[in-house]
């Protein structure tokens, strides 16, 4: 028990991902969890309003149990096979640069001034949610793919347009992290 309950080193999930990225490979089948959103409105009848909704479902009903077991997977691995949450061990340089905007060092796995409920029910905190969320669901669709599903299964395709989005991802994540996110704290 002590083996499953210890953090695990990074390249162990590295290995399952490729493994996962082969099997579905040799399967002809793409990952994505962005297409699951697609699959469930598909499932609910938008597919009779909607012609980008209108498809063969039941042919990802996969990638749901894989969204579901990820879910579930994430709830064990939370309640019942984690010890107490201890500080994240990030560099001096890190917790410095973060009080520069006025964050308090994480003492779980995010800073509470960010992740805490009692800051979406302010103005700016529900601003930033909705302007983050219509951004990635905008730029989820646009780009034709979340994150996973290009970074992982597309670049494992060796698809271009795959690449060039993210390139686009990291470029957001440096302007945020470098730009927006100090002018907004």
């Amino acid at each position: 028990m002590d083996f499953i309950m210890n953090p695990w080193p990074w390249w162990f999930s590295g290995a399952l991902i490729a493994a996962t990225m082969f099997a579905l490979l040799f399967f002809g089948k793409q990952f994505g969890f962005s297409s699951n959103l697609r699959t469930i409105c598909a499932i609910a009848g938008a597919g009779k309003r909607v012609k980008f909704f209108d498809f063969d479902w039941k042919s990802q009903a996969w990638n749901l149990m894989f969204l579901t077991g990820s879910i579930i997977g994430g709830f064990v691995a939370k309640n019942f096979l984690s010890y107490q949450e201890q500080p994240v061990d990030i560099s001096p340089k890190t917790i410095e640069r973060l009080a520069e905007m006025n964050f308090q060092a994480p003492t779980g796995m995010q800073p509470s001034e960010l992740m805490d409920w009692s800051n979406v029910l302010t103005i700016k905190g529900f601003l930033i949610l909705a302007l983050g969320g219509f951004m990635v669901g905008f730029g989820s669709r646009y780009a034709g793919g979340c994150t996973s599903g290009h970074a992982i299964s597309g670049l494992s395709n060796l698809q271009l347009p795959s690449l060039v989005a993210v390139i686009g991802f990291f470029i957001g994540g440096l302007l945020m992290t470098h730009i927006i996110l100090p002018m907004l704290f």
